[in-house]
């Protein structure tokens, strides 16, 4: 039985990235991407947002939002996102670091997303050259509290953000629970949440739908794709093997595999929220409409769980507490935990 709703992180690698991973090995091919692997890879992308992107890979999801930020600014301009930004709580200062020094301006923003009114505000600190100059605005989609940007939404905060010739960066680590929730509700694509509303750069995850250490910058903008592969190589993040990172891909895109594991780990969730809200002294404290489940829990409620081996996150006020729910999360992994609360 899983026991582990800590984190989207701690299922194992999805069947098809896995046989993706024992195809490519197999013969010798190129390094370094020059491979057929990438390129097939990267023609998939452009079918999947219908558009021409460039696209590179890192390894990892920090690496991946540093890369795409250190495109989109220079090291005297300010990065605007909410005060739950993964770049904001949880890089180590990668983000400053790899721009060479640019600020982070974390905004408020009720369910973890910004509001324009509260953007156009910011643009308005400091006093002119003594202050840094706003040159990004970064999105995460989905956000740290388990909501959605809806497209219109987004398109609001860019129009914000071009009129102060800010670039738009969105931190997709969560993307494909995202597209999945906005497909359902919205009908939207791919293409209706990046580049049709605006966003220059997406960091597009791939760990946390059940892929094995690989991340891509998808980059709509091609100002930013310049000299890319260079900051690539110079962060470390060019595979000298780069065909078990594409073939990966390939496989997850093929066929939409990659929404319908993000539209199972929604579900899970959806199912999870529905049992904790029936039970006694359980709260929901955000709207479910990604893979994450906030809910208000006492203490000792939260200490018995954990003692029993239940494993998930405290996040915000002292009562909430995060459960995640992944491509492998089964119901009877629900059904189990629902009873652990009701013991």
């Amino acid at each position: 039985m899983n026991h582990s709703f800590a984190s989207d992180n701690t299922a194992g690698v999805c069947p098809e990235a896995w046989a993706a991973l024992a195809a490519a090995n197999a013969g010798h091919v190129p390094s370094y991407g020059d491979d057929d692997w990438t390129a097939r890879a990267r023609n998939l992308f452009n079918e999947i947002f219908e558009t021409d992107c460039a696209v590179h890979f890192a390894f990892n999801g920090t690496m991946s939002n540093a890369l795409a930020l250190s495109a989109a600014c220079r090291s005297y301009q300010s990065i605007f996102c909410h005060q739950h930004a993964h770049i904001e709580e949880d890089e180590c200062g990668a983000p400053e670091f790899f721009t060479g020094g640019a600020k982070l301006i974390p905004l408020p923003g009720p369910g973890a997303k910004l509001q324009p009114t509260t953007v156009e505000a910011a643009t308005q600190r400091g006093h002119g050259i003594h202050f840094p100059k706003p040159g990004v605005l970064s999105l995460t989609q989905s956000t740290e509290l388990g909501t959605v940007y809806t497209p219109d939404e987004t398109a609001a905060l860019i129009a914000v953000a071009r009129q102060h010739g800010m670039v738009t960066h969105m931190d997709g680590a969560r993307f494909a629970n995202a597209a999945a929730s906005l497909a359902q509700t919205h009908r939207a694509t791919p293409a209706d949440l990046t580049w049709r509303v605006g966003v220059d750069v997406l960091s597009f995850g791939g760990t946390k739908n059940g892929m094995l250490t690989t991340e891509a910058v998808v980059i709509f903008n091609p100002a930013l794709a310049a000299d890319f592969d260079r900051r690539v190589k110079q962060s470390g993040q060019l595979a000298s093997k780069q065909r078990f990172a594409a073939a990966q891909w390939i496989a997850m895109l093929t066929d939409g595999v990659w929404l319908r594991h993000a539209a199972h780990a929604n579900a899970m969730a959806r199912l999870l929220a529905a049992g904790f809200t029936v039970l006694p002294g359980c709260a929901l404290a955000h709207p479910v409409e990604a893979n994450g489940v906030f809910v208000k829990l006492s203490a000792t409620l939260a200490q018995n769980l954990a003692r029993d081996g239940w494993q998930f996150f405290p996040f915000g006020a002292p009562d909430t507490y995060r459960f995640m729910c992944n491509w492998h999360t089964q119901p009877a992994d629900i059904d189990a935990l629902l009873a652990a609360v009701r013991a």
